[in-house]
């Protein structure tokens, strides 16, 4: 049965998903009232669990150590409490090769060795070479559908990463190149880059070491 995650938990696992981000991406994240994740996050920061600092004339908010700890005790509970883990273990194993794959569509995307040179970027004027990258895309696109409803059969805060990922892809095959992976935007790449947060944070796992 669908477990929904308490919004305080939820406010929390954004930052550490997003990693730095304003008071309204963090509530956009899993569609929370702004107005209550500002209130959160202060009382987050009381508690030393997040900080917020400028870059740039942009503010934001990110996990302190302690937050990112707390975090994942969090996620811990809510796993035990629902009987989630096998299917979130299950979907990582599973996420694993996929990820391989995008990484590496995802590089022919940027590269395209020509003349010798294997780092040549790529122009994207060769059709059919983009085209081939778009397909092996589109592929993970369908079985990221497939993880999702895994995942999603009891935690539903794991809802949307298929359908963000597809409306990126639509933007993708328009010829319009930075919907793969550009940042500032919810491209396939950023999409793809936040569900493997979220399953490392969840499963309270560190990024590389084979995850």
């Amino acid at each position: 049965m669908p477990h929904p995650s308490h919004p305080a938990t939820l406010t929390l696992h954004a930052v550490r998903i997003l990693g730095f981000a304003d008071t309204g991406r963090v509530a956009r994240r899993f569609s929370l009232d702004p107005v209550a994740v500002e209130s959160t996050l202060e009382d987050f920061r009381a508690s030393g669990w997040v900080s917020r600092s400028e870059f740039g004339g942009t503010g934001g908010w990110s996990l302190t150590e302690e937050g990112r700890h707390h975090n994942e005790l969090l996620m811990a509970q809510e796993l035990d409490a629902v009987g989630a883990r096998p299917t979130v273990s299950a979907a990582h194993q599973a996420f694993l090769p996929l990820n391989t794959r995008f990484q590496g569509a995802v590089t022919k995307w940027q590269l395209r060795p020509t003349g010798g040179n294997v780092m040549s970027a790529n122009d994207h004027t060769d059709f059919r070479w983009d085209d081939r990258v778009l397909q092996s895309l589109q592929s993970l696109g369908r079985r990221l559908v497939l993880l999702e409803a895994d995942l999603t059969g009891q935690l539903p805060r794991f809802e949307g990463y298929s359908s963000r990922y597809d409306a990126a892809m639509s933007r993708a095959l328009a010829r319009r190149h930075e919907w793969i992976d550009g940042v500032g935007l919810d491209s396939c790449h950023v999409v793809w880059m936040e569900l493997h947060e979220d399953l490392l944070g969840t499963l309270g796992l560190p990024r590389g070491e084979g995850n």
